[in-house]
């Protein structure tokens, strides 16, 4: 007999048997500290709005200090403030905002998590390099990085350029799989720059795009992009709204984080209202409810997690749940 099952037999009640299970990684289901079911999708997540004027800012002022010669990306995170969070946006995905100084690039990588680049502000000389493809990047232009791809990006203009990046960097935290490699050389070299790239939607395209889309709700219209066959992780929908005109209240397990390129309106969400601006972000957790109104013309884009909670067989919503 072991040790263990002398100590067990040894018990002459429940709290004397229970030190001898936690010695030997057991936990009594009746007896756990913290519930492992609830009623309903529950998330220490909160709904969050940050200020592009204010990261701008704070942006050109770090530059004075740091250069990508040591940060490699000047950018700045969008965390949701949960205890022993620094880092993620919501659940799965993050959020940043961008910054590269004329006549600097930001060093060749690539790693497992996907990402994504929402351009706001970029002059001439502004491209990126994804596995030795060069790709401009203009005002409005949604750029991809597939996982595991070579990436870079160069600004050989004569101004600042800034932008959104978002990544699944949470979800690969969460299920593991992470893999990074820096460029053995720095830089990758250029084998083509074509004129147009599936991994590169400009905002011609979109506006076209959105121009002869069907109308979802009363001055609401949404394209989604089509990338989930080399991103899968990320639905990635282009949405505009007329003055006036709301979303109406959204609810789903799927976790959502929004860009504003074009518009002022109101995010309410969790008893709060958020007015944003051209520029700002602001994200809404899974089984947040929220609305998104806009005060005039707006131009709103939309990442969640949505693919990824379908492919499990996880995604609801508040008009279909179990």
């Amino acid at each position: 007999m072991t040790t263990t099952e002398t100590d067990i037999q040894a018990a002459t009640g429940l709290d004397e048997l229970y030190p001898v299970l936690s010695r030997n990684r057991f936990t009594a289901g009746w007896n756990k500290k913290s519930r492992s079911l609830w009623p309903e999708p529950a998330t220490a997540m909160t709904p969050q709005h940050w200020r592009y004027a204010d990261a701008r800012a704070a942006l050109a002022q770090a530059g004075r200090w740091i250069g990508t010669d040591l940060a490699e990306r000047r950018n700045l995170l969008m965390f949701n403030p949960v205890k022993g969070n620094e880092y993620d946006t919501v659940n799965t995905l993050v959020a940043a905002y961008q910054m590269i100084k004329p006549g600097e690039y930001a060093r060749a990588h690539r790693h497992t998590p996907n990402a994504l680049r929402l351009i706001l502000e970029a002059g001439p000389g502004l491209f990126t390099v994804v596995n030795g493809v060069k790709l401009p990047m203009v005002a409005g232009d949604v750029l991809l990085t597939p996982g595991r791809a070579w990436h870079s990006h160069f600004n050989e203009g004569d101004s600042d350029a800034y932008w959104i990046d978002v990544l699944d960097v949470p979800l690969v935290h969460r299920l593991e799989p992470m893999f990074f490699e820096e460029h053995a050389d720095g830089v990758q070299p250029v084998t083509e720059a074509p004129q147009t790239h599936p991994f590169r939607f400009p905002m011609p395209q979109t506006e076209a795009a959105l121009a002869q889309s069907t109308v979802v709700r009363p001055g609401v219209r949404r394209v989604q992009l089509d990338t989930l066959s080399v991103m899968p992780t990320m639905a990635l929908t282009w949405m505009t709204l007329d003055a006036g005109a709301t979303t109406g209240e959204q609810q789903s397990t799927a976790s959502h984080i929004y860009a504003v390129t074009k518009g002022h309106g109101r995010f309410e969400a969790a008893g709060c209202v958020h007015n944003w601006a051209a520029g700002d972000v602001f994200a809404a957790p899974s089984w947040a409810a929220h609305t998104i109104t806009a005060d005039d013309e707006a131009r709103i884009f939309e990442i969640s997690d949505a693919p990824v909670l379908r492919a499990l067989g996880f995604y609801f919503d508040a008009e279909n749940r179990p």
